[in-house]
């Protein structure tokens, strides 16, 4: 397979990676695209301050760096872990026509850039795997599907309904927590992606009744259940699965329950770009969605 060459830049706008992470992941990108990608890892991937990857002002100022580069195709968020949302909210304003150009790729607390550059309408939002997805079994599996969509546009790894429908896709927890702040994008006529993990099934069913009940979500298509992995025992049982949570939620709120979606905290996670209206071709056989790259500015 063919393409030209892309140059992806690589930030934490939460926690840090290692160097080492950094050059395994170089390594699988070499040999899985040969020369059609070049990854450059900010040198803010591997700063330390406290749990951040720096300060708020550095993973802003690397991050505006990134995007505002006109040699960048995608911006690739290298690790999600708490401090996307401390960001400089002012930072949104400074982005130029060259990050409206782009592809910002990545998951988790990842979500919370995604959403507002969705609501903005700058650049192309897509929920995938990251570099720290390496640990994880079959790790290795997540990184080439990450980069078959980033370097050659392949879409088997996107979540098959996201192949047909307005979709999005976010953590429970970190999307319980932004619903109700500015920037949250139209989530009218979209399918809303939810997964989570490590979280006490209480704990989903309150941020789930504060996602579905809220007023931003009246107009969805409905919301899919994706993967709530990794559940801690409570002192009793909660009395509910993650499924079950999700039906009563939405059947209180009066949004329909689509199913179940295959994204998670996991090596199987797939990949779901936040499409627009103008992504979708009304004309087309099964209304397919349209992958085509954006021109780049």
């Amino acid at each position: 397979m063919t393409a030209s060459k892309r140059t992806i830049a690589l930030v934490c706008p939460g926690g840090p990676i290692t160097r080492d992470l950094a050059k395994e992941l170089g390594e699988i990108a070499a040999d899985h695209c040969g020369n059609a990608v070049e990854l450059r890892f900010h040198e803010q991937c591997f700063l330390e301050a406290g749990h951040f990857a720096g300060t708020d002002d550095e993973r802003s100022a690397a991050f505006l760096e990134v995007a505002n580069d006109p040699h960048y195709d995608a911006v690739w968020f290298a690790r999600g872990g708490y401090g996307a949302g401390r960001l400089d909210d002012a930072l949104y304003a400074k982005l130029n026509d060259a990050a409206r150009g782009k592809t910002y790729f990545g998951y988790s607390d990842a979500g919370v850039i995604l959403a507002c550059l969705d609501a903005l309408g700058i650049g192309k939002s897509v929920h995938g795997p990251m570099a720290t997805d390496l640990v994880r079994v079959d790790g290795h599996a997540a990184m080439r599907r990450a980069l078959d969509f980033l370097v050659f546009d392949r879409t088997d790894g996107v979540e098959q309904a996201a192949m047909r429908a307005r979709c999005m896709a976010f953590n429970i927890t970190v999307l319980a927590h932004f619903i109700g702040l500015d920037g949250t994008p139209d989530f009218s006529g979209r399918v809303v992606m939810l997964e989570d993990v490590g979280e006490y099934l209480y704990r989903i069913d309150r941020a789930m009744q504060a996602i579905v009940t809220s007023p931003k979500m009246k107009d969805a298509a409905g919301v899919m259940l994706g993967r709530v992995s990794e559940a801690p025992e409570n002192d009793r049982p909660f009395g509910a699965e993650p499924e079950e949570i999700a039906r009563y939620w939405c059947e209180r709120a009066g949004v329909p329950y689509l199913g179940r979606a295959d994204i998670g905290h996991d090596s199987d996670n797939k990949i779901v770009p936040f499409l627009r209206e103008d992504d979708i071709d009304p004309d087309a056989a099964n209304n397919i969605v349209q992958f085509s790259r954006r021109p780049q500015s």
